[in-house]
C-alpha cells in the first residue's frame, strides 16, 4: 500500500459522508476501496491505494486496509484510525457500521487529484445508496474477482481483462513499476 495515512483518512471521511449510513460496514467499505482502485486503475492506468487485493468470499479486499479497520474495530485505543473513524453493531445484526468522526471537507479534498476525486465521486453515485448485497454482487462480476481463487492476491493486470476497462495489461503492467 502507497497511500498515504492522511490520505487514508480522508477517504474514509469521504466514504462516510457520501455513503448512506445505514449500508455502511466493513464489507461494504471494502468494497467500495475495491471498485475505487479498480475503475481509476481502468481509466487512468494506476490504482489510488496501491493496496493488496486478495479474493475472498464476498469479495476482493485491499487487504492492508482491511488490517487497519480490524484493529479499529478490534482495538481502538491502538488504532491509528481512532480519530477518523468508530463503529456500531446495530441490534439485531452482525454488521459492524462504520461511523465517521466528522465530515468529509474541502480541506480533504487537497490530497486528491482531479481523476481521483472524479472517481471518488463516480463510485459514491453508483454504491453510496446501495447495500451490502448490491456491491458485492457488482465485485463478483469483474475480471479481477472472477479470474481469481479463494485466497489468491488479485493483481491489478487482471482490470484489463474488464470491457470497460481503457488501458491494456501491458501499460497497467508499466504504469505500476513506476
Amino acid at each position: 500500500m502507497r497511500i498515504s495515512l492522511p490520505k487514508l483518512k480522508a477517504l474514509l471521511l469521504f466514504f462516510g459522508t457520501y455513503t448512506d449510513p445505514r449500508y455502511l460496514g466493513k464489507v461494504k467499505l471494502m468494497k467500495l476501496f475495491y471498485f475505487l482502485d479498480f475503475l481509476h486503475l481502468k481509466r487512468y492506468g494506476s490504482p489510488i491505494t496501491y493496496d493488496n487485493y486478495v479474493n475472498l468470499e464476498h469479495g476482493p479486499i485491499p487487504s492492508e486496509i482491511l488490517n487497519l479497520v480490524n484493529t479499529a474495530i478490534d482495538d481502538i485505543d491502538n488504532s491509528v484510525l481512532s480519530d477518523t473513524i468508530s463503529f456500531e453493531t446495530p441490534t439485531g445484526t452482525t454488521m459492524q457500521r462504520i461511523i465517521p468522526a466528522r465530515k468529509f471537507s474541502e480541506k480533504d479534498k487537497k490530497y486528491f487529484s482531479k481523476s481521483q476525486l472524479e472517481i471518488m465521486e463516480q463510485v459514491a453515485r453508483r454504491f453510496g445508496d446501495k447495500n451490502t448485497k448490491f456491491i458485492e454482487e457488482a465485485s463478483h462480476k469483474e475480471s479481477p474477482w472472477n479470474c481469481t481463487n479463494m485466497l489468491d492476491n488479485i493483481p491489478y493486470t487482471l482490470a484489463a481483462k474488464d470491457k470497460d476497462c481503457l488501458v491494456s495489461e501491458e501499460e497497467i503492467a508499466l504504469l505500476l513499476s513506476i
